[in-house]
């Protein structure tokens, strides 16, 4: 019998899951109201922007998939704001910098996040913005029990706040030291955003949509763009030391609104996957589902299934490095051809690779940032079992005192009694990407950091163009019906998570929360998208659940394996859908005693 923790929840309203259990609580609240999914996903989102601040906030970002029965192509709705007009490579040179901060004024984007939960709100909702908000709003001004990896997060980052962040430190720090685990924090000012944008509502008139749009003016061209303007633009530190003004300006907010695309599909084992475009890393997830197929090794429970799927990962990654971003046109459409693919799979051979091997879709010749070939070495090659390396293990944020970050996310995931399905990954505006701006109550974020300087490559930087995220939500169809959203954290390890889960769950049979809890396992050998950027060739972290054998199995086969805690990797949520009976389901990650899953 497998091993689960918890049961796969069944029920035929509405279930929910998310990366905490009060965001969770929330949208179940809005669908016992009778809202749908659209409404629940984001009241689920604008709670996770309360007491998540150290994963999400409203100065961040947000991709999105959404179908319903009635509507089943699956949308994608855009909350990657793009590089500010002011972000050029030219002004990055005159600063001294030859990469993009980590954190800081100056590695902002254009927030997206939260003008794209209203968008979802008018276009795919039912209800208004006051109803939705009501339990974000409830915890803002009344407070909510800080999370102990807030708290850890805050103390991280102390002395910068104290030295240079100052409004941060006013915000954060209780009497100069971090809020006490389990206390009782607020966020007075956002609250009082919160209530001003609501008054733009409730005064508009009209139309439901009409004063959805109300408040979003009053958020790209009124009151909280002029308070983003006056701040963005003051000298603050970055990582690396330097102090330095952003260029941020209420100009980039007026001219930045969420947009709807179409998904990028993949018909695979009698179900359709939908991910977000090239902007995001989501068609590496894709590719790596048709070169395991190509390969022929798709079985988990052996060396062999395994060592595939890493090698996969790290081709598709390759890909990624060269060919995804949104500054320069992406062949997507042959990176996704069947003999592409099969052409990357018979580079797999029995030995792991250490190389950065970018393919040639359609006879292209790749080209790869020359800083991302230089910089390796981020993580611990002596890490022990237990003992998360110092690296690019993403389970929550690391931060040093000078600002560098490498930050996580949230997830949410929705289905109604009607079959709408929402899938969701909101991230950035941490509080510790840029500092908090006590007028309207949230920090700006950190994004622009996965762009490249040098000119001419998909990621490069380019004002107007949006950074090439991590964040990558994951709907899958079958016979053109909505049936499973899901998603995680784990910045570049989302979508390794993702494939594994998927594996499970749709080749292997194992129930939702079965294949949430099996063990997890990702590959680091390639460019990360945060600062400083670093590779760590050949390297593989893996919880120590899958035992001896097969760890060593890899090993043998030249993978350098870091053992990780039993519980330590992987931060999936899931929902699903049977069309033919109208059961819906929900599983949540167990792991770091979080995520939940709610519904009936």
């Amino acid at each position: 019998m497998t091993f689960t923790t918890r049961p796969t929840l069944t029920g035929t309203y509405g279930m929910v899951s998310s990366t905490h259990w009060l965001a969770s609580s929330a949208a179940m609240r809005v669908l016992e109201l009778g809202g749908n999914a659209a409404d629940g996903a984001v009241a689920a989102g604008l709670v996770l922007q309360v007491v998540e601040p150290h994963l999400n906030g409203p100065g961040g970002d947000l991709p999105l998939i959404v179908a319903s029965a009635d509507d089943p192509t699956p949308r994608v709705l855009c909350g990657q704001g793009p590089a500010p007009a002011g972000a050029t490579p030219e002004h990055f040179a005159a600063a001294g910098l030859d990469r993009i901060p980590g954190s800081g004024p100056l590695a902002t984007a254009v927030p997206g996040a939260f003008d794209a939960w209203m968008v979802l709100l008018r276009d795919r909702g039912t209800m208004s913005a006051a109803e939705v908000a009501g339990p974000a709003l409830h915890y803002a001004r009344h407070g909510h029990p800080v999370l102990e990896r807030v708290s850890r997060t805050i103390e991280a980052v102390a002395e910068l706040f104290t030295q240079d962040w100052t409004t941060s430190a006013d915000h954060w720090l209780v009497d100069g030291a971090p809020p006490e685990p389990g206390s009782l924090v607020t966020n007075p000012a956002w609250a009082d955003t919160l209530e001003r944008l609501l008054v733009e509502e409730a005064s508009a008139g009209g139309t439901r949509e009409q004063g959805i749009d109300a408040l979003r003016r009053a958020w790209s061209q009124g009151f909280v763009a002029e308070a983003v303007d006056a701040f963005a633009r003051r000298p603050f530190r970055h990582s690396g030391g330097q102090v330095l003004p952003g260029v941020l300006t209420g100009a980039d907010l007026a001219a930045f609104e969420a947009t709807w695309e179409d998904a990028v599909t993949l018909d695979w084992r009698g179900v359709t996957v939908a991910k977000t475009g090239a902007w995001g890393q989501g068609p590496a997830l894709l590719q790596v589902l048709q070169t395991v197929d190509a390969a022929g090794a798709d079985d988990l429970g052996t060396v062999e299934g395994l060592h595939t799927l890493v090698e996969a990962w790290k081709l598709a990654m390759a890909d990624r490095e060269a060919w995804y971003g949104d500054s320069a046109e992406v062949a997507l459409a042959d990176l996704l051809d069947p003999a592409y693919a099969a052409g990357r799979a018979a580079l797999i051979t029995e030995e792991a690779s250490r190389e950065l091997r970018p393919g040639s879709p359609g006879g292209r010749t790749p080209r790869v940032a020359a800083q991302a070939l230089l910089v390796e070495g981020a993580g611990d090659a002596d890490a022990t079992v237990g003992e998360p390396t110092v690296g690019r293990d993403p389970a929550e944020p690391q931060v040093t005192a000078e600002g560098e970050t490498r930050g996580d996310t949230c997830h949410v995931d929705v289905v109604d009694r009607w079959g709408m399905l929402v899938s969701a990954t909101p991230s950035g505006g941490w509080l510790q990407s840029s500092p908090f701006i006590p007028e309207v109550g949230f920090a700006l974020g950190s994004r622009l950091q996965m762009m490249w300087l040098e000119q001419g490559l998909p990621s490069s930087l380019v004002p107007g163009r949006r950074p090439r995220t991590t964040l990558t939500p994951t709907l899958v169809l079958r016979d053109g019906i909505p049936v499973l959203a899901c998603g995680s954290p784990g910045g570049d390890q989302q979508d390794q998570w993702q494939s594994t889960f998927l594996l499970r769950h749709l080749v292997d049979g194992l129930a939702l929360q079965e294949a949430v809890d099996a063990p997890q396992l990702h590959t680091t050998s390639f460019p990360g998208s945060f600062h400083p950027r670093a590779s760590e060739p050949g390297v593989v972290l893996a919880e120590s659940r899958f035992g001896a054998e097969l760890l060593d199995g890899l090993r043998a086969r030249g993978h350098e394996v870091l053992e990780q805690g039993p519980w330590t990797l992987g931060r999936l949520c899931a929902v699903g859908r049977d069309p033919g009976t109208g059961i819906v389901s929900a599983a949540a990650n167990p792991r770091g005693m979080q995520g939940y899953a709610v519904g009936r």
